[in-house]
């Protein structure tokens, strides 16, 4: 799909306002890539699908009464920057946006200014910030960030105080997940990508660390359905993707 037909596609799902945000965003990371790798560059002529509207999904899987946001690891801005251009219609929204990164952190300031968007900019480490920050926090999010089971470690803080996480992952997200279920007792939903196929967004509600008996394994082995959660340490609930 060309990037003219992929912003027609988006058009159809947003508001003129949010459309007229990731217009602005789009321009400055097409200039902005130039001088700094803000996503792969092959992506970059496929930009509306990929990126955008991959990142667009993942508001339709929350409720409309999610305000405060925060992600992780944002990098070019993927999901974070295009949450923060539909939740800028949500008077009382924030999106926090955490990157370590000095320059692809000038980089989301600047997209935030110049979009006017709802968003705050913490350019710390994971660990160092999420303490401070998940109090509070509805949605946490990363997207190409980490591995399952380093996302759950990084997540942990805002997860346990009640925040949902959602992390989109490609076609490998059931062997993630299985890694996952070694070390983690995890409730989450699976919902169908609209931009991979193969792919799965998961939506975290619940995730404890599991302690292995001394010279036991820790728990894993194959996917089991929602009705076999007394004998699985994954709540596990495969919902059919939404369109935008």
């Amino acid at each position: 799909m060309s990037q003219h037909s992929g912003r027609d596609a988006v058009a159809r799902t947003v508001s003129r306002e949010t459309l007229e945000r990731l217009d602005q965003l789009s321009a400055l990371l097409t200039r902005w890539q130039k001088t700094i790798n803000l996503i792969a560059p092959k992506s970059l002529p496929e930009l509306w699908t990929r990126h955008i509207a991959d990142s667009l999904q993942l508001i339709h899987h929350v409720p409309d009464s999610v305000l405060r946001w925060v992600d992780l690891g944002s990098g070019g801005g993927f999901p974070g920057l295009v949450v923060a251009a539909v939740l800028a219609d949500r008077p009382g929204a924030q999106v926090i946006l955490v990157e370590s990164d000095t320059r692809k952190a000038a980089f989301l300031r600047e997209s935030a200014r110049a979009a006017a968007l709802p968003v705050e900019v913490v350019p710390e480490r994971i660990e160092q910030a999420a303490p401070r920050l998940a109090p509070g926090t509805q949605v946490v999010s990363a997207r190409a960030l980490a591995p399952l089971p380093r996302l759950l470690e990084l997540a942990e803080p805002f997860i346990t105080a009640g925040a949902v996480g959602l992390f989109p992952k490609g076609r490998d997200w059931e062997r993630e997940l299985t890694d996952a279920r070694k070390g983690w007792t995890l409730q989450l939903d699976l919902h169908h990508s609209l931009g991979d196929p193969q792919g799965r967004i998961l939506a975290v509600t619940a995730a404890e660390r599991v302690a292995p008996a001394s010279g036991a394994a820790a728990p894993g082995g194959a996917l089991t359905s929602s009705t076999e959660r007394a004998a699985s340490p994954a709540r596990v609930r495969t919902v059919q993707g939404k369109a935008p």
